[in-house]
């Protein structure tokens, strides 16, 4: 397997080479059969629910607003109960490293289930595939419609397909802007012709990419653009869980009689049906080793099975195995990769869960004047100067009391009192320290800032800050 996992296959290859010589391939339209199976419906399970969160989440109301919208005027992104800032990137930087490594850590388990099962571009090209199904028929259809000269009745069904397809195409880059514009605005903006350039660009520009990407590109993305399908092989060990053919069992291939005995011509179970190629939306033969095309759909599983049904054989021709196993040897599921990738999973996801959870709606940003680095006021006290910048993140107006804590003796002066931030406001507050000289040990002493809110008495933020002064011995 390890030999096969860079081998293409000869039969693609020589499909796509082109009569005089190029170093291009010609790109030769794959027709991917329909399929029915376990897998087959595995597939559309999580077609449907990735497809119905997208398209249903930007509708969903929650608090009077909407659930999810990332409201970039205004510079707050609203997860259902929870509001971020721009401030809290750190949250996004830790979700963006839990994707990466949870998806190194399924590939080292189970191959191309990222690619198989839940990439938008597999999800988009099984939707446009189902439309292509229904108005132009089955593959066979298919392929004798393209064969066929331009008529009136080839016309109305392609003109029909596309139609659909840029419909579908439109409504989704809608959505997509409607995750960032509220929805019903938007679809307001739209019937009365109102939309502004930036909403109109995107919604253009989206759904160009979603025809174009699954409509007419499909698995062309997969092998040429995809980064993934390159590196991905370096994720596999002899213990990994792809798609395999059992040549063993399977070899030699040849058609025969449900009837007859196989033994007896010198067969294996591969009764060379090709189907396996017919369901692969790459266009491979799986039978020629794990290719870097392969996204692991597992249709040609699926179809493998039925044919197996048919002829009374056992299942498992085509099966998610592993090397190991075909080898006659027992798959390790914890190896040290696989736990590696677990516990540090683990550890970044509780971390960003606790983060989240313990997350004060409140910034404040202290900014000590620099002019002086004190000044002597009257009485023979020492003063510092401060500029507090507070930023409000809860969707509340807020009454904030401001303290200090960490200098025995000192006194904050705030002529403004107790104070109140609208949300999203930056509010700027201009306080002093005073201390008898006397009570300094130091020069350089650290203090601490208590902001409380008023109105809600479990926000509470604490900083450092710096407090200058004399040394007097």
């Amino acid at each position: 397997m390890n030999n096969a996992k860079t081998r293409a296959s000869d039969k693609h290859r020589d499909a796509g080479e082109n009569d005089n010589g190029s170093l291009y391939a010609k790109h030769k339209k794959v027709y991917p059969r329909e399929v029915h199976g376990f897998f087959a419906k595995l597939r559309v399970t999580g077609i449907l629910t990735l497809l119905g969160i997208y398209y249903i989440l930007p509708w969903i109301k929650w608090d009077g607003r909407h659930a999810v919208l990332f409201d970039l005027p205004n510079r707050q992104f609203h997860v259902f109960a929870l509001t971020f800032w721009p401030q809290d990137f750190f949250y996004f930087a830790m979700l963006l490293i839990i994707a990466g490594i949870a998806l190194f850590f399924f590939t080292a388990l189970a191959g191309r289930l990222w690619c198989g099962y839940a990439c938008p571009q597999t999800v988009w090209t099984e939707v446009f595939l189902w439309i292509e199904r229904k108005v132009e028929g089955s593959r066979s259809q298919q392929i004798k419609l393209d064969k066929s000269e331009i008529s009136r009745y080839k016309f109305i069904r392609k003109f029909i397909k596309h139609f659909i397809w840029i419909l579908f195409s439109a409504f989704t880059g809608f959505t997509f802007v409607g995750f960032f514009t509220p929805v019903d605005v938007l679809w307001t903006q739209l019937l009365n012709f109102t939309m502004g350039p930036w909403e109109t660009f995107w919604i253009i520009f989206y759904s160009l990419a979603t025809y174009g990407n699954a409509g007419w590109l499909r698995e062309q993305v997969c092998i040429y653009m995809c980064p993934y399908a390159r590196f991905q092989s370096a994720m596999f060990d002899n213990d990994t869980l792809v798609i395999s053919y059992d040549n063993t069992r399977g070899d030699p291939r040849g058609s025969r009689n449900k009837a007859t005995d196989p033994k007896k011509l010198g067969l294996g179970d591969c009764i060379d049906c090709t189907l396996c190629v017919q369901v692969c939306p790459t266009g491979i033969d799986i039978r020629d080793g794990l290719q870097y095309q392969c996204i692991g759909c597992a249709a040609c599983i699926d179809v493998c099975n039925e044919v197996m049904d048919k002829m009374n054989y056992p299942k498992g021709l085509v099966r998610y195995t592993t090397e190991t196993e075909i080898l006659g040897g027992k798959t390790k599921i914890f190896r040290p990769r696989i736990v590696i990738y677990a516990v540090i999973l683990s550890i970044i996801t509780a971390a960003l869960v606790a983060a989240i959870i313990n997350r004060v709606p409140i910034e404040l940003d202290i900014i000590r004047d620099r002019n002086s680095l004190y000044r002597e006021v009257k009485g023979g006290l020492v003063e510092n100067v401060y500029n507090l910048r507070i930023i409000n993140m809860t969707n509340e107006p807020q009454r904030y009391h401001i303290a200090i804590t960490g200098l025995k003796d000192a006194r904050l002066i705030n002529r403004y009192g107790d104070f109140k931030v609208a949300p999203a406001e930056i509010y700027n507050l201009n306080v002093q320290i005073q201390i008898d000289p006397v009570s300094l040990v130091r020069p350089s002493n650290e203090i601490f800032f208590t902001l409380n809110s008023l109105d809600g008495p479990k926000i509470s933020l604490r900083e450092s800050a710096r407090f200058i002064g004399p040394v007097i011995r």
